[in-house]
């Protein structure tokens, strides 16, 4: 089942982020994420707090999260874009995570899924997310799943300088 967050989410949240950046620190994973920079618990309180954290339960156990909203982050307007929507046309999915205990199950593509179907209800034909370019993981995911990408921007993001990050849009009907 996929919801928007509880109050009583958010700690499930943050350590399903700690877990995905200790695997980083250990080099099991590449996702860029870093510890008290992105994603921390602000990341997920804030977005709690707009009604725009979601929250995959599975066996009464948060099993994975994901922000989804129509907030461009500022370097989407150095990517060329294919699809030229109005902003109020785009649903963006920010800060996808499965805890890596429950990976391999489908979860993220479950995920995705949940987000194009929310889009749609939203009136959004529009999809955009994006990742680290170190993250081929979720780059592959993302491809498998008609995910196109449109641009790879050198920025500081999140805190984090000298970041790759990869745009990726897909449209939807």
């Amino acid at each position: 089942m996929i919801r928007k967050s509880s109050k009583s989410d958010i700690q499930d949240v943050v350590k399903i982020y700690e877990k995905i950046i200790e695997k980083e620190s250990s080099f099991k994973i590449m996702t860029g994420w870093k510890k008290n920079l992105y994603p921390s618990h602000h990341t997920a309180l804030e977005a709690h707090n707009c009604g725009e954290l979601f929250v995959m339960e599975i066996d009464n156990e948060i099993a994975a999260s994901a922000i989804i909203n129509q907030n461009q982050i500022c370097e989407y307007a150095d990517c060329e874009w294919e699809f030229k929507a109005r902003n109020n046309e785009i649903m963006v999915l920010h800060t996808l995570a499965v805890d890596p205990e429950k990976s391999g199950k489908g979860y993220a593509t479950d995920f995705i899924s949940f987000y194009e179907n929310y889009a749609l209800e939203n009136s959004c034909r529009y999809l955009r997310l994006d990742t680290n370019v170190i993250n081929s993981a979720a780059r592959a995911l993302y491809k498998k799943l008609g995910y196109k990408e449109s641009g790879i921007i050198l920025c500081k993001f999140n805190g984090i300088e000298g970041i790759q990050l990869v745009c990726l849009e897909k449209k939807i009907d």
